[in-house]
């Protein structure tokens, strides 16, 4: 009896195919080098934007807190960001919904953007947050963006105006937002499929693009000539 093993015919229907294997190494081989090479979102781009966002929210929120104290002292008085009928941030300052919270929106973010700028700056100096920070963090800016939806909303279908401090606030939240969201998924502090951490975290600039265009195409599709109108007339 012979002792020489047996070996398994390569015709074997049941035996890999290796030009099938080697190619499916490849394949994921080549996916994987393509990750590496694809730069990963840097903490340090967050902290610039919660910093550079958060200073210029806070002078939006204080340009629009003086000019309602301004209304205060003469309700006659010419504002500045009442450019038309239909961009003016009076409507907005009279409105209950400009006084949400018992006292007008702008205290908000006079109190608030100081603290997304200390943030980023720390950031930026080399501080790294544990992640339970983010994720406070996020959960914060998550009700404060669903603040900005609801002052959209009620610009829009409430007011039909436009205020031009409110949406310059609304230009300054959407990337502090969705940055915060982008660095959330890639470093894994939220949880979520790995499928979706690579499309938001690969084509997160893209992401904002399409945010901020159908933010306009909202607005222009709800007041329409309106608007362009205003807007021709300011020029």
């Amino acid at each position: 009896m012979s002792d020489t093993p047996h070996l398994k015919d390569s015709t074997d229907p049941g035996a890999p195919d290796d030009a099938a294997t080697d190619d499916e190494l490849e394949a994921e081989l080549a996916r994987l080098r393509a990750a590496a090479e694809r730069p990963a979102f840097s903490v340090r781009v967050l902290g610039g934007v919660l910093a550079v966002g958060g200073l210029v929210g806070f002078w939006a929120a204080l340009r629009l807190l003086l000019d309602y104290l301004l209304t205060l002292e003469d309700p006659d008085a010419q504002l500045g960001c009442n450019l038309s009928v239909f961009i003016q941030c009076g409507a907005a300052m009279g409105s209950w919904q400009g006084s949400l919270l018992g006292f007008p929106n702008p205290v908000v973010g006079v109190a608030a953007f100081p603290v997304v700028v200390t943030i980023g700056v720390v950031v930026l100096a080399g501080f790294r947050p544990a992640p339970w920070f983010w994720r406070s963090l996020l959960a914060v800016s998550t009700v404060a963006i669903g603040f900005i939806g609801f002052a959209m909303w009620t610009s829009l279908y409430a007011l039909n105006a436009l205020c031009p401090w409110c949406m310059l606030v609304w230009a300054v939240m959407i990337p502090i937002y969705w940055l915060q969201l982008v660095h959330a998924l890639q470093e894994r502090i939220l949880p979520a499929p790995d499928a979706l951490r690579r499309l938001v975290v690969d084509h997160r600039w893209i992401g904002l693009a399409v945010i901020y265009a159908g933010v306009v195409v909202w607005i222009f599709a709800v007041m329409g000539s309106d608007l362009t109108t205003s807007i021709v007339d300011l020029f």
